[in-house]
């Protein structure tokens, strides 16, 4: 029997993802916002931009599966990915150019979708019984990413001569995570062209809310649910979007916001992933992701009512990020319970899709709620978002128990 690669090689080929999209979403941000004088409202126009070619990359997964080796997609999309970080640190800021900034970043996540889905098609071939701590420890890398491109890409930005050069040193750092992929077994490829693959991602889409059994169409019990749990804000964690932005009520420094939103969030957020894939493998995962989201907006409520000092914000921001690594530990380990195998790409990314959406909508409803009210409000909106979707969680897994009774049993599963 082959022996299953070791969940750390999964750690390292997501930290490139996550450090490009930790210098957009962490250090651009508190750049435009505190040097330029960007509103912390309008950059999240950016942020939930980038989320939302996030939210639609199913459309292209088809390609990955059926084109090229995983290796090939993976080795491209970091080239890709370093040339969108370059891009980013070469253009002007400021409020008259948000249209210019909002479309680099956007056209700069292209590349960290191709390369999340041959992370995932890698991940999608192990055992069933070591998904949920290989998820954890991907996202885990996730997580330790961001907080590379956020914190360490922010020092080096506020503090060498030009901002090219922080990004030449995040690149050169990306780089050799492909390096990773020595001894891995590549994947086999899925279908017999693109062709299929496109056809077989309708009829993946169809099948998220019906399948046909015995000649009669019968509702997807996991597939439906599955569609609820990546659309609803459970574990989206929508205020961790402001977090760099309004640090300053707190009277948080740049040394604060670049520990807790960078290296050290990035341990913290790390450690939550890896704690929420191993219960993942040891409780149900719906119920495992909802805990996590409970425990990310009681967190957040927390940190809204506590007194506005620097502790506050450095504690509740590494809690938060803490708790919200294990809803997406829970989250990883969930979707690839569900999706089985075969086709990982486009079908781990229709449910990835979802979620980022989620987290797009979230993230723009807790910044209006800032933008009208303060910090309490926003925290009040993120709680009340996250509570309502796991109360809308848990009923939904009800109504599909109950209609998982009344129809074939073949029906409850998406198949592999």
């Amino acid at each position: 029997m082959t022996r299953a690669p070791h969940p750390f090689r999964f750690f390292v080929m997501i930290l490139p993802y996550a450090a490009a999209f930790g210098y957009s979403s962490v250090a651009l941000q508190f750049v435009a916002t505190n040097r330029f004088g960007v509103s912390p409202d309008d950059f999240n126009k950016a942020i939930a931009s980038a989320f939302a070619v996030h939210g639609i990359k199913f459309l292209w997964a088809p390609v990955v599966d059926t084109t090229l080796t995983k290796r090939i997609w993976y080795g491209l999309a970091v080239a890709l990915a370093a040339a969108g970080v370059m891009a980013q640190t070469l253009m002007p800021i400021s409020t008259e150019k948000m249209g210019l900034v909002i479309t680099v970043v956007m056209l700069s996540q292209i590349p960290l979708t191709f390369m999340g889905m041959a992370c995932e098609t890698f991940l999608g071939a192990l055992p069933d019984d070591t998904k949920g701590r290989a998820a954890g420890f991907y996202q885990a890398g996730n997580f330790v990413g961001l907080g590379l491109g956020g914190g360490l890409a922010l020092r080096l930005t506020t503090t060498l001569p030009s901002p090219w050069m922080a990004g030449a040193i995040l690149c050169a750092l990306m780089v050799p995570c492909i390096l990773a992929l020595r001894g891995l077994a590549e994947p086999p490829r899925h279908g017999t062209g693109l062709v299929d693959a496109i056809s077989g991602l309708f009829h993946d889409l169809r099948d998220l809310v019906a399948l046909k059994v015995d000649g009669r169409w019968v509702a997807s019990i996991a597939g439906i649910t599955g569609l609820f749990i990546c659309l609803s804000p459970v574990g989206a964690g929508g205020a961790s979007n402001l977090f760099p932005s309004i640090a300053g009520d707190w009277h948080a420094t740049q040394a604060h916001v670049e520990a807790v939103n960078g290296w050290l969030g990035g341990v913290f957020g790390g450690a939550g992933a890896i704690a929420g894939g191993w219960v993942s493998d040891r409780m149900n995962r719906k119920y495992a992701y909802a805990l996590a989201g409970a425990l990310t907006a009681f967190t957040g409520l927390a940190m809204g009512l506590l007194p506005r000092v620097p502790a506050t914000y450095d504690v509740g921001v590494l809690v938060y990020t803490a708790c919200n690594g294990m809803a997406f530990g829970t989250f990883s380990a969930f979707v690839l319970e569900t999706i089985g195998r075969g086709a990982v790409a486009t079908k781990y990314n229709i449910f990835a899709s979802l979620a980022n959406l989620a987290v797009a909508y979230t993230g723009r409803v807790d910044s209006r709620a800032y933008k009208a009210s303060g910090t309490t409000h926003l925290f009040y909106t993120d709680t009340a978002l996250t509570l309502a979707g796991i109360a809308g969680l848990f009923a939904i897994v009800a109504v599909m128990k109950w209609l998982g009774g009344r129809q074939p049993a073949v029906a409850t599963t998406t198949g592999g």
